[in-house]
């Protein structure tokens, strides 16, 4: 990875757990990084099963459980813009915006292509 270490996408449970993260996955990230032309701050990636269900709201069948998807922290429009153009030139169908975040990611058993908003 040119942009990214992977203790970056570790679960706060379990340091190390970046490692989880699926390698094609995080090389589409480094090629949203390379598009978007700004840094990106990974606020989520890999969860632990544990740490997935303790969070508010997170759906228990998350991507982020299985490596494949990451939140990057957008908390301008023009970061959120930046971020979700780069998304789709890399070719993710995975798209969540909320309000401080941007949500990719690739995970083929669920709907796909999606885009949605975060309440």
């Amino acid at each position: 990875m040119k942009y990214f270490i992977l203790s970056e996408f570790s679960s706060p449970d379990v340091p190390g757990s970046g490692a989880n993260m699926d390698a094609h996955f995080l090389g589409l990230l480094d090629r949203m990084r390379e598009e978007a032309g700004i840094p990106f701050h990974i606020d989520s990636g890999y969860r632990t099963m544990a740490y997935n269900a303790a969070l508010r709201g997170a759906t228990p069948n998350s991507a982020h459980t299985r490596g494949l998807a990451a939140d990057i922290a957008a908390p301008t429009g023009r970061e959120k813009w930046l971020i979700v153009d780069a998304a789709i030139k890399a070719g993710i169908p995975r798209i969540g915006i909320g309000k401080t975040f941007v949500h990719v990611d690739i995970d083929g058993t669920l709907p796909s292509p999606s885009i949605w908003l975060y309440s």
